[in-house]
């Protein structure tokens, strides 16, 4: 018996918020069937209250609430200390490269389109949960991506066994990139966090700077494989 109360102990919370009965029910069955012990909301400013007080390990989250919408209450998990490191699926309706962008923005760890299979539903859950979540990037001495180092401490660029001297911004820009690996970045958001603002610099800034960047750094400027475009978006860092 010992046993059995310490695996019930040691499963992860999930908390799903969504306004949908009949989905509601589906994936909270779906997730107690595979050993997960889950809490459900319906309603966004309940949700709040519910993230704030049992901390669960993941969050399943629809965008359209009532009361309160699902990416204003990502953005309020993430900018809240004691939430901010919280796994976050967003679910929803909405199936365009806009919307899913936003939802990465706002702080998803991951997106699903509705309808979906519920065995992908669970697979996405086992992943997300996968991933270290106790390491903040942002405090990383070093990230690395195959033959590519960046020291964060002493702001130098090595591929390989050979430094690449980078202008700060370059290092800037590429340092935003590999934090989010494989998310992609719209021009807005780079002007954000690399320039601190988006107003006085040209947006072709990026585009100027990536391609300064992709001389550096790729085998093959002129393919690139590692900083990837998305056409009328933005860019991707895929290693």
């Amino acid at each position: 018996m010992s046993i059995i109360r310490e695996k019930k102990t040691m499963a992860k919370k999930i908390l799903i918020i969504e306004d949908e009965p009949t989905l509601l029910d589906k994936l909270a069955e779906k997730l107690r069937g595979d050993g997960y012990v889950v809490s459900t909301a319906m309603d966004g400013e309940v949700a709040w209250e519910k993230v704030r007080s049992e901390k669960p390990d993941l969050v399943v989250l629809d965008i359209m609430l009532p009361n309160l919408d699902g990416l204003s209450l990502c953005r309020m998990i993430r900018n809240e200390s004691s939430t901010a490191k919280i796994p976050i699926i967003i679910v929803t309706a909405r199936n365009n490269e806009v919307d899913k962008i936003i939802g990465l923005e706002s702080g998803a760890d991951d997106y699903l389109v509705k309808p979906f299979g519920l065995g992908e539903f669970l697979a996405r859950v086992r992943a997300v949960l996968r991933r270290p979540q106790g390491e903040d990037p942002l405090q990383q001495e070093e990230i690395s991506s195959q033959d590519i180092r960046l020291n964060m401490t002493s702001r130098r660029l090595f591929k390989g066994d050979e430094e690449i001297k980078l202008s700060n911004k370059e290092f800037d820009l590429l340092a935003e990139l590999m934090r989010n690996r494989n998310a992609v970045l719209s021009r807005d958001l780079i002007l954000t966090k690399v320039w601190g603002y988006d107003y006085f610099v040209d947006k072709r800034t990026v585009d100027v700077h990536v391609r300064w960047l992709r001389e550096k750094i790729e085998d093959d400027p002129s393919t690139p494989r590692r900083i990837v475009t998305v056409r009328g978006v933005g860019y991707r860092f895929e290693g």
